[in-house]
């Protein structure tokens, strides 16, 4: 079914994907989103810029229930829980826990993430091509650093269910190590090298130029909120605007933090809550990587981009509406002061810059992909929580593949385990 008209409700990482992949499919594709592509509002403006293969485990694991009350009093840990958020995060978590209960549970968790993310950076590789972006795409691989091989073996649970699944790194100690990460210390380290692995330079800019490709093959942008959907006898038929309604044949909507209360209007729940992630970016950090890092006592990805070092991470809950809690960029800046000796330690607080951003996440750590199972002709492409930009081109060519050979919206294959009915 070839030229659908098709209303796609945000331009994020993941929207800009699908209607880019939608146009060349031949669908006339409307993108809506008050901002500009790429910007400071949407989470993939300020994540790590990080495509990896081995980003496949969930954040709920068995026993993480006992660590909670430590993370409400922590607030140098790399997970933190806004106390006043509770009462409105507590359905969530009790979901999240259960999630991660067992090893088998994570494991089927992966599983599935795997099959998102086990080709992203060759999948990422073909929609640079299309948006002439391929500047910004770098295929040298990542880097997993442990301060020593015991905490390392501590995660080998982790590890080991990456390799059942995969996923392939090289061990690099001593010069190794040096040569590939000159900007770590000698003593002690062990990393592991995916080479594999991709990374973004600069998201915000993909992301622009993703939607641009779209623009080039017919797609629209309007810059306008959509403040809910035309619904008819059971069946999506367009989206209502501050300017006036606007019809479709399909709607899919990629808003994020925001594609709850649209769902809602549906007769779905979309069981969403936000990972707030923050970043650094040092102008002047004057470090020799050539590759991202990621330590792992931090938690956070640390990748150079054309403004600097980016020093990305944290999982902050809370509610979304929350003022950010900038302390949580402070770890991250001391972490990085930690980490890496040469390090300016003059750099000048002014000369920073800091950025808060949500990561829209299931309780599963699997996102939304496929039809609605309320509304006809509803789809969603949600909820990617710290994969986003890793699974949206994989997203996308999936959302592509059901909207263009379906007309009940059901998806072609076996896709269960990303539709929304796993919540009911």
């Amino acid at each position: 079914m070839n030229g659908l008209r098709i209303g796609v409700v945000g331009a994020g990482i993941v929207g800009a994907s699908c209607a880019l992949a939608l146009a060349r499919e031949g669908h006339e594709v409307t993108v809506f989103d008050p901002h500009r592509p790429g910007g400071p509002h949407a989470a993939s403006h300020g994540n790590g810029g990080w495509i990896s293969p081995a980003s496949i485990l969930p954040m709920s694991s068995p026993g993480l229930w006992k660590k909670i009350p430590g993370y409400l009093l922590d607030r140098q840990g790399p997970l933190a829980l806004r106390v006043s958020s509770l009462p409105w995060l507590m359905p969530w978590l009790w979901r999240f826990v259960r999630a991660g209960s067992t090893w088998d549970k994570v494991r089927a968790t992966a599983m599935s993430l795997h099959r998102l993310l086990h080709d992203a950076p060759d999948r990422h590789r073909e929609f640079a091509q299309w948006a002439h972006a391929g500047h910004l795409l770098h295929h040298t691989g990542l880097l997993y650093v442990y301060p020593h091989r015991g905490a390392f073996e501590a995660d080998a649970m982790a590890w080991q269910l990456r390799r059942e699944l995969g996923v392939s790194w090289v061990e690099l100690e001593g010069d190794a190590l040096q040569a590939r990460a000159p900007a770590l210390p000698r003593a002690g380290q062990l990393g592991l090298w995916v080479p594999e692995g991709a990374w973004c330079s600069d998201p915000g800019d993909y992301v622009r130029l993703l939607l641009q490709a779209a623009q080039r093959l017919g797609a629209e942008h309007r810059q306008a909120q959509v403040k809910g959907l035309q619904l008819h006898q059971g069946r999506c038929t367009g989206v209502l605007t501050d300017p006036g309604p606007c019809g479709f044949d399909r709607v899919l909507i990629t808003a994020g933090i925001d594609s709850p209360q649209l769902a809602r209007q549906a007769g779905d729940v979309l069981p969403l809550a936000s990972e707030r992630g923050y970043h650094v970016v040092l102008p002047h950090a004057a470090l020799d990587l050539p590759i991202p890092i990621m330590p792992s006592d931090g938690r956070m990805a640390n990748t150079m981009t054309p403004q600097g070092l980016r020093l990305a991470g944290q999982v902050e809950l809370a509610r979304p509406g929350a003022d950010p809690d900038w302390a949580r960029a402070g770890v991250l800046l001391a972490h990085a002061r930690r980490t890496y000796p040469a390090l300016n330690p003059d750099a000048r607080r002014q000369d920073l810059s800091r950025w808060m951003g949500h990561r829209p996440s299931t309780p599963d750590g699997l996102p939304v992909i496929g039809p609605s199972p309320a509304c006809e002709g509803l789809w969603y492409a949600c909820g990617h929580g710290h994969v986003g930009l890793a699974a949206a081109a994989r997203t996308a060519l999936w959302v592509t593949q059901g909207i263009s050979v379906s007309s009940s919206g059901t998806l072609p294959g076996d896709w269960p385990e990303f539709g929304i009915g796993r919540f009911a």
